[in-house]
């Protein structure tokens, strides 16, 4: 049997703490990251100079798993996470198998000789429809991205109001 407050309280009214735990918890679902490493990142966005939501959503764009999933190469984060972690991709000819690598302007990925000769990678390369993000450049038919320029927020469409999430850690 409900208790006085549970029914004092209107059905799907959240406060503003559940606006902006959602918004977290959406961010860090989309980018397969932990608590750890999100709030890490968060750290590392408030010492940057800039908005610190833009300098977050940068950051989390600007990760080697995620580039490797913009540049079409794999069909979701996760597998992209996987293919760096299995040492598929090179930065600047040299191969670097952590995620959560942090790409700079100017840098060139490629994958490596066996990433290349994958099935699924191919595959992927040829069937998936996605468009690359104007922040990348992609040459050698696909195989090799070069960061352009860094991100900035009109150019990143991931569903998240960084501004929630912002309040929610600067509390």
């Amino acid at each position: 049997m409900p208790t006085r407050t549970s029914r004092s309280r209107r059905k799907g009214a959240g406060s503003e703490y559940l606006a902006q735990m959602q918004e977290k918890q959406k961010a860090k679902f989309i980018y397969g990251l932990l608590e750890r490493q999100f709030r890490n990142l968060y750290k590392r966005s408030v010492r940057l100079t800039g908005p610190t939501g833009e300098n977050l959503l940068r950051l989390l764009e600007l990760r080697l798993d995620n580039v490797v999933y913009r540049a079409g190469w794999a069909a979701s984060r996760p597998q992209a996470r996987q293919f760096v972690s299995h040492g598929l991709v090179k930065v600047d000819g040299k191969r670097v198998d952590i995620p959560s690598y942090t790409l700079q302007k100017g840098e060139v990925v490629t994958l490596s000789t066996k990433g290349g000769n994958m099935i699924v990678i191919q595959h992927n390369i040829d069937t998936l429809d996605r468009k690359v993000v104007a922040w990348l450049d992609v040459a050698e038919a696909g195989k090799q991205v070069t960061v352009r320029e860094l991100p900035v927020r009109e150019q990143i469409d991931v569903p998240v109001r960084e501004q929630l999430i912002v309040e929610l850690y600067s509390k």
